[in-house]
């Protein structure tokens, strides 16, 4: 049966795609056959939003699970009530989209050791969210342990393992915490652990793990038979012993079900047995498909950080390894295909912290102003910090292009790609009694941009073409001024996909392909796709002036890579 004969049979099916950010979950409601987005509802995470479990001066980032439950459990239901009865009665399917690396501790049952009352308040047995850096001793290691080795164990993921990652920070909880080591039965990705959840497992042998992250971060390849050998393991550290038992052998791709939606659950969210979960992945794949990638087209998922997808037929990369990137596995976005992930550490969390930096004033002395009531000052404290990227950025576009004003290195929290190393530092060169804040946030969106120009320029070096750019995530839908600096750095056009929620619609994408309404994600892609709006062009004149500024980016991180290198070989 075609595509288009089994939509016409089966008129009125919904799907629900969930994405887990990293400061909320959104949930949306999707017409399985034209895409439609009949709802949607998002849930702040309150543990995270109040700034507990983390320490950002020291890179530790954690998330309690409470977080992700109540989040999913509010998000689902809130979506579910804007629409009618019927639509609800006709939900065939749920897929979830994660950030990752996030994995957690989880005792026999699969539960989340936090969520048992000895460890509820202990950091270590929460998730570890994607930026969490505390492992980079632990990543230096694996890098240099996987030297000893004739088989290259880090060969699919770029040649470097980080931080960021699945076997680093498993490592470092067991090196960190006796007491999570040994009630830990398991380490389990965010987004192995919320189908998991719907499906209502009790056991964590069952959980079925998805490739995208078991490729992209835990070093699975096919290559090497699933995950690397008890040898690599075992004398990388004593700890790790035995603990490859523990987790899994096989993989899932995301047009696959995890199971059914459990009664529990069901009565939760007010939703049917039959319905279908699918197996997860990570958010930036499933928001690739959701913004319809294409064949050598960079996809670049720009949120607090970015990640950079690309797809090839699996039978165009023979012989074909990216040096540098965070990986390429086989089915990890589209089945059939390779997929391959570059990105950087920071994005949109750089500008956010800029933001922060200048409104120190309103957050401490605004409160204390005698001239203003609480409520008011409150208010006018909320409606500025609203504003004040969108006034810095009007004003910072039409500042002229200067080959030696301020210039910014865009390493805040570590560079991810090209070449991860958690690391290195942002800088700042080129300041003087001048620089204002329009000019220094301008040269923060230019450093990101001349970040986003490495990594093409690494896949081209590595003989994988560029044909085109397609825009994704909250900063693309927000901010052009980023988009279209983006466009003159790398003298591309850059077409924007329509979704403001290209992440939740690619699970949703991917729910429809598990209900069977689709025999595989890229039909469900071509019916239920945004399309594109507007395409950046580039001024090949700002063109050649970036190019001059760009050169002066990548002297400054050279100086600043080689003063690390000095600094650790003084110690």
């Amino acid at each position: 049966m075609s595509v288009m004969n089994s939509i016409e049979n089966n008129a009125t099916d919904y799907v629900i795609g969930v994405d887990f950010g990293t400061n909320s979950v959104r949930s949306i409601v999707v017409d399985a056959h034209t895409g439609e987005e009949m709802s949607s509802s998002e849930f702040a995470f309150p543990r995270w939003n109040e700034g507990k479990y983390c320490n950002a001066s020291e890179n530790i980032f954690r998330q309690h699970p409470l977080d992700h439950i109540e989040g999913l459990t509010q998000s689902i239901q809130g979506a579910l009530k804007k629409v009618s009865r019927e639509v609800v009665d006709k939900v065939r399917a749920i897929s979830v989209a994660t950030t990752g690396s996030t994995p957690i501790a989880v005792d026999q049952n699969g539960t989340p050791l936090s969520m048992l009352p000895k460890f509820e308040h202990n950091p270590n047995a929460m998730f570890f969210l994607w930026k969490d850096h505390s492992a980079i001793k632990e990543a230096s290691e694996i890098n240099e342990h996987a030297k000893n080795f004739q088989t290259d164990y880090l060969k699919y993921v770029g040649g470097t393992y980080s931080s960021e990652w699945f076997w680093a920070k498993l490592l470092h909880v067991l090196r960190k915490d006796t007491e999570v080591k040994e009630a830990c039965c398991s380490w389990v990705e965010h987004s192995d652990w919320i189908p998991f959840l719907l499906t209502g497992g009790d056991n964590v042998q069952d959980i079925k793990r998805n490739v995208c992250v078991a490729g992209h971060k835990a070093l699975w390849a096919e290559e090497f038979g699933g995950l690397p050998p008890e040898e690599f393991l075992a004398t990388l550290d004593p700890l790790l012993a035995g603990f490859k038992k523990k987790l899994f052998h096989t993989i899932y791709t995301s047009d696959q079900a995890a199971g059914r939606l459990s009664s529990k659950w069901a009565d939760l969210l007010g939703l049917s047995t039959d319905v279908l979960v699918g197996i997860g992945a990570m958010d930036a794949h499933m928001g690739a498909v959701g913004g319809q990638i294409e064949p050598y087209y960079l996809s670049k998922v720009m949120g607090t950080s970015t990640c950079d997808m690309m797809v090839v037929p699996t039978s165009e990369m023979e012989n074909i390894l990216v040096n540098g990137i965070c990986g390429q596995v086989n089915g990890s976005i589209i089945p059939g295909m390779t997929g391959m992930e570059a990105g950087q550490s920071a994005f949109g969390d750089i500008y956010s912290w800029f933001r922060e930096l200048i409104s120190w004033p309103l957050e401490k002395l605004v409160p204390k102003s005698t001239i203003v009531d609480a409520e008011t000052a409150q208010a006018l404290i909320n409606e500025i910090k609203n504003n004040i990227l969108m006034e810095l950025g009007q004003e910072a576009a039409r500042i002229p292009i200067d080959e030696n004003t301020e210039l910014s290195l865009d390493w805040m929290n570590g560079r991810r790609t090209p070449d991860a190393n958690q690391l290195v530092k942002g800088a700042i060169q080129n300041i003087n009694l001048g620089t204002d804040a329009i000019r220094m946030y301008r040269s923060l969106i230019e450093a990101t941009c001349f970040g986003s120009k490495c990594i093409v320029e690494r896949f081209r070096e590595e003989g994988i073409p560029i044909k085109g750019i397609i825009a994704l995530g909250g900063v693309a839908q927000k901010s052009p001024l980023v988009v279209q600096m983006m466009a003159d750095i790398l003298g591309m056009p850059i077409k924007l996909n329509r979704s403001e929620q290209t992440c939740a619609l690619g699970a949703a994408m991917f729910a429809a392909t598990v209900a069977g309404i689709y025999p595989k994600v890229e039909d469900a892609m071509a019916q239920m796709g945004s399309g594109f709006g507007k395409e950046f062009i580039p001024d090949m004149h700002k063109h050649e002036l970036y190019l001059k500024r760009f050169d002066k980016y990548k002297a400054l991180g050279s100086f600043v890579d080689r003063t690390l290198i000095n600094h650790e070989i003084a110690i």
